[in-house]
């Protein structure tokens, strides 16, 4: 009995500094009055500036989701460009709240890094890009070709596995510090191939002065799962994070969107009741609003119109939904239910 007691007394004490603990980060933010969002330093549609330091993309669009469940303001938020080389360090070392730029999920960065990923926020892999008017029409017959790699990502990694595997010649690879770099080498002709996730590929394409004269060559050589990440230890931020993610998932699926939802909040559906916080509280656990999912989908909206908005087929880097479907749409999109 005595060790029980003492077992107890143990775990509550560890409880009670881990809620404390866990809550730094969200008083922090709140304090400040905004988020600080890691993203990339520009991929259309992704996390894209314009001229005058506006923000756009599926990625931009995660972070103010969140800044609309925590201040009711999806504009509460300030952007931090990231290289590959130094997003991570940037993470752990608290530069940023939460990074939210194109970055494959992999064993190796969610142990070893002091960061944890919230969920996949867009199925990818690695593809490769050709000028047409060279007659490639296979990634296999790529051997001894100039090409063009970001270095400090899964991309350089991955050519290097193909290559191999294929018995291809890669000898006159090309590898720069960052995308920008990697673009402009390409399109000044110091490459003959330009290899990145193949979605970065359709988003750079659409930029170019003429994208026609480009192509994406079918093959597919590596499974990159993109999603946002936050620092490792904070149970109540990864859970702000996390299902962020999932409740723009889940009313895609029950269908209240932007447009819709104050109508739905009239609804008998009582998964739509749970999801805008008109039945039970799901958001005081976790530090939230009751009516937290309600602020991310009035102001920011579900996955699907994100998606569409941004990367979908009326867009000049038309990526079609495919695997990033819902699962009751064919594809493998699956939030856990609010309840």
């Amino acid at each position: 009995m005595k060790k029980l007691m003492i077992t107890c007394a143990v775990a509550a004490a560890v409880a009670t500094t881990s809620t404390a603990a866990f809550a730094q980060l969200l008083d922090e933010v709140t304090e400040r009055g905004y988020l600080q969002c890691g993203v990339t330093e520009g991929v259309p549609g992704f996390s894209f500036p314009d001229d005058n330091n506006n923000w756009t993309g599926l990625e931009v669009d995660f972070c103010r989701a969140m800044a609309a469940a925590i201040f009711d303001d999806s504009e509460a938020v300030r952007y931090t460009p990231l290289t590959s080389q130094t997003r991570f360090e940037s993470l752990a070392n608290g530069n940023v709240d939460v990074l939210s730029r194109t970055t494959t999920w992999t064993m190796s960065r969610d142990t070893d890094l002091g960061i944890t990923f919230t969920g996949t926020m867009f199925y990818d892999g690695q593809g490769f890009m050709v000028r047409e008017e060279e007659g490639i029409t296979s990634a296999t017959e790529l051997s001894g070709a100039a090409v063009c790699i970001e270095s400090g990502t899964t991309t350089e990694l991955n050519a290097a596995d193909y290559f191999a595997t294929e018995g291809l010649d890669l000898s006159n690879a090309v590898v720069f510090v960052n995308q920008d770099e990697v673009v402009q080498a390409y399109l000044d002709g110091r490459c003959d191939v330009y290899t990145t996730d193949a979605s970065a590929l359709a988003a750079e394409r659409s930029g170019f002065p003429d994208p026609d004269a480009h192509i994406i060559l079918p093959e597919i050589i590596s499974k990159e799962p993109l999603g946002p990440s936050v620092r490792s230890g904070d149970t109540q931020w990864f859970n702000i994070a996390k299902w962020t993610l999932f409740a723009m998932l889940n009313a895609e699926e029950l269908g209240v969107t932007s447009e819709n939802v104050d109508e739905m909040l009239g609804s008998d559906n009582p998964e739509i009741r749970r999801l805008l916080g008109v039945e039970g509280d799901f958001g005081t656990p976790i530090g939230l609003s009751p009516d937290w999912a309600y602020r991310i989908i009035s102001q920011v909206g579900n996955y699907g119109e994100l998606y569409e908005t941004h990367v979908g087929p009326e867009t000049a880097i038309d990526i079609p939904r495919g695997v990033n479907n819902l699962w009751t749409e064919g594809g493998v999109m699956y939030a856990p239910p609010i309840r």
